[in-house]
């Protein structure tokens, strides 16, 4: 049987059909739009945050593997990286000392090197221990049309990395001096660590009109109580257990995405060592470029 032809008054219809369709998908797409929250912003802390772990230490791996250092150059780092995995807790001593033999390694390596090698190490070793939790809250900011900046002691470079791969706004890092494109040893300022958190929010804020008071902020340790205090919506995320007790009597929010972790902590412990042993060491803070 011949194929029923279409008559002009088919067309007009399906035209019309098309046309309301069009109309429809238009009308959705308007509807989920929102306009730029031009005072409104989030800010998140990375280690156990966003991440599960420390992404110095996931870095310092990646570069281990590639004969960027040795394994006796980083053998004293070792037992400091299974401290933070299995307690939770950053000894500001042993951060420290990790951050002078950090500056020591990539003194002498120039810029563009780790940052094509973060890139790699993002890939291998980053991007599945992303916590799907706080980067569905992450999503939530920027769809309410909020800026959202991670803020973290680490290398100013991986926490580039980290926030251009989850589609941020920014990152504000702790630097490394570099001259010429080649790392000096020196740190430009102070770690961003604690209280010096704070002062880069504020001073965020103040360049960028935001207001704190309706801002969001998002960390595991207590060390960020100052970074958290600062806004008007404060989270806990897997909070170490001062931060829980603050955030409690607070009134904050608290998220933990560590389901079934805790109660393995203790069991973990000979493993982890073991594995910080063999190259899973914290290599320090200090593998940063100037922030521009």
């Amino acid at each position: 049987m011949a194929a029923k032809r279409a008559t002009p008054v088919n067309l007009k219809r399906r035209s019309r059909l098309a046309g309301e369709a069009a109309a429809a998908i238009a009308e959705v797409e308007n509807s989920l739009s929102v306009d730029p929250d031009e005072t409104g912003a989030a800010f998140f802390d990375v280690d156990n945050t966003v991440m599960q772990g420390a992404s110095i230490f996931h870095l310092a791996k990646g570069l281990h593997r590639r004969k960027f250092f040795t394994t006796r150059d980083i053998a004293g780092a070792a037992w400091k990286q299974a401290y933070f995995r299995i307690v939770g807790v950053e000894d500001p001593e042993h951060v420290a000392e990790a951050r002078s033999a950090a500056l020591a390694f990539i003194a002498g390596h120039t810029t563009t090197e780790l940052e094509q090698l973060g890139e790699e190490i993002f890939d291998e070793a980053m991007a599945h221990r992303i916590w799907p939790g706080t980067r569905a809250l992450a999503q939530l900011h920027l769809d309410q049309g909020q800026r959202v900046w991670l803020v973290t002691a680490a290398p100013i470079e991986i926490a580039s990395i980290i926030a251009r791969r989850l589609g941020l706004t920014g990152a504000m890092g702790t630097v490394a001096e570099h001259i010429n494109g080649v790392y000096t040893g020196r740190l430009v300022g102070e770690m961003l660590h604690g209280p010096a958190k704070g002062e880069a929010i504020l001073a965020l804020a103040a360049r960028e009109g935001l207001d704190l008071s309706q801002c969001s902020a998002y960390s595991d340790s207590y060390n960020d109580v100052t970074m958290l205090s600062l806004v008007g919506d404060p989270c806990a995320i897997n909070p170490d257990a001062k931060l829980r007790a603050h955030a409690r009597a607070q009134g904050w929010r608290i998220r933990d995405y560590r389901t079934g972790r805790k109660a393995a902590r203790l069991g973990v412990f000979t493993a982890a060592v073991a594995g910080a042993a063999v190259g899973s060491v914290a290599a320090g803070t200090a593998i940063r470029r100037r922030l521009t």
